[in-house]
């Protein structure tokens, strides 16, 4: 409701829900109050800053703007039908978050959602810079994926291939999988956001565990769905901590296998043994962007669990070995039914032409994917070891990054040695934001880069390295 006609203030009208709501009537106010269309009830006007106008209940703002003849921007919310008299609940008590601004509002529970922060990229004034950060693939992307993307570039007058069919098609050769139960996206973060929108409502629960991708969280509270965080053991996804979190409200449950940013991973047998605790409508979600790295008997990425399941999905990413993270690439194997659900939302043309076809050639370039695997099992146990001979602690990782755990001692923490390695070059991920407040996530760089960690942490720590 605006300004009441030849009214000296800007009315405001704050409606509430059907409960007791803290709207407090103000101390007098010094502008007068009109008696309003309909007329005033329940209150005197001039005496206070608030009046029953008709079905609704009406404030005025003094402090909308400096010139109270000139006030806009009302709030505006609806109140029960009925007439109220002084003492009512209704005028004791208004819920805040039922007020509505003339500004558009993000319904309740987005604002409770700490945006995610991608690891830093620059040093000021350092010349030569190696990002170590993101878990980026040092080998760049295969020559085959590259020449792909620049064909892509002959026909960017053309719509792309809303069903990914060349890259669907790519993925299940190598992997020996039926196209039919896999779905594309731009990133295994679409997948993941589209999971949460499919599958959760609000009231629902989504179990993740501590030190989990940020990324589960933010997509569970964005679908208005609870969160329930589940403690770790050794920073490895704990079974039997998943199982006892489990209520008549889960819907879903989030494990990044390996796991990020620790490295570590859950053995197939214990995946199993979730799945078949779990309730069967529950789903059951296995995150395995660095399953190219591992190479561990006992691990499973989650292909053949899916296979035998109907409440099991898996996302796999290109922005990590496959080296295509510019273009964002990711992509899902499930029972067709979750495929299905998933794709009534999907935006029509989630996927870009380059993105299929330079997605295409890369995982169809498996030797190319050996040589950068092969790098990577190197100068993972290189820098393991070489920090561990200085005095760090370094969780044991099958991916293609590490986490340095730092001495609890002035100048020594993390945060030091993060300021120390950027002032030379050096960009790791402080992970605080994962609940490790005293260590650094460094992925394995080229050599260069890995070698000159290596020595900037000696030097830190006033150890040979």
């Amino acid at each position: 409701m605006g300004p009441d006609e030849g009214a000296p203030g800007a009315l405001v009208s704050l409606s509430f829900r059907l409960q007791t709501v803290d709207v407090v009537p103000r101390a007098p106010s010094p502008y007068p109050l009109p008696e309003g269309r309909g007329g005033a009830r329940g209150l005197r006007p001039g005496t206070t800053d608030a009046v029953a106008l008709d079905d609704s209940f009406s404030i005025f703002d003094p402090s909308a703007t400096d010139n109270p003849t000139t006030r806009q921007n009302p709030v505006s919310v609806l109140l029960p039908q009925g007439n109220f008299q002084p003492g009512h609940p209704a005028f004791s008590k208004v819920d805040p978050m039922s007020v509505e601004t003339s500004k558009p509002v993000p319904r309740a529970g987005i604002l409770d959602i700490a945006a995610y922060v991608p690891g830093k990229e620059h040093a000021p004034g350092v010349a030569r810079v190696y990002k170590l950060s993101s878990n980026e693939t040092p080998l760049g992307a295969s020559p085959k994926a590259i020449a792909a993307y620049r064909a892509a570039a002959e026909t960017l007058e053309r719509y792309p291939d809303g069903q990914a069919v060349e890259l669907r098609e790519a993925i299940a050769a190598v992997h020996g999988l039926n196209p039919a139960n896999i779905l594309c996206g731009n990133g295994s973060d679409e997948l993941l956001g589209l999971l949460c929108h499919v599958y959760l409502a609000p009231g629902d629960e989504a179990i993740i565990t501590e030190h989990g991708f940020l990324v589960y969280k933010i997509q569970i509270m964005g679908a208005g769905a609870d969160v329930v965080t589940v403690k770790e053991k050794d920073a490895t996804v704990d079974v039997d901590a998943i199982l006892a979190a489990v209520t008549p409200k889960t819907k879903m449950v989030f494990i990044a296998n390996p796991g990020n940013p620790t490295g570590t991973y859950v053995p197939v047998s214990e995946i199993r043994r979730l799945q078949n605790e779990l309730p069967k409508n529950v789903v059951l979600v296995l995150d395995a962007a660095y399953a190219e790295y591992v190479r561990r008997n006992d691990y499973e990425s989650g292909i053949e669990v899916v296979s035998q399941n109907q409440n099991v999905v898996m996302t796999r990413t290109f922005s990590k070995v496959y080296g295509l993270a510019a273009l964002r690439v990711g992509w899902m194997y499930a029972p067709v039914e979750i495929i299905d659900a998933l794709n009534r939302v999907r935006g029509p043309f989630n996927m870009n032409s380059a993105a299929i076809s330079a997605g295409a050639a890369a995982i169809r370039d498996q030797a190319f994917t050996q040589e950068a695997v092969a790098f990577n099992l190197m100068w993972i146990d290189k820098l393991t070891s070489a920090f561990e001979a200085i005095g760090l602690k370094v969780t044991p990782s099958v991916t293609n990054f590490v986490l340095i755990h730092f001495p609890d001692i002035d100048g020594k923490r993390a945060a030091e040695a993060d300021d120390f390695l950027t002032s030379r070059g050096y960009i790791l991920r402080a992970v605080k934001g994962y609940g490790f407040a005293n260590s650094l996530r460094m992925s394995v760089g080229p050599e260069e880069a890995n070698r000159g960690v290596i020595e900037a942490l000696g030097e830190f720590l006033g150890r040979k390295a």
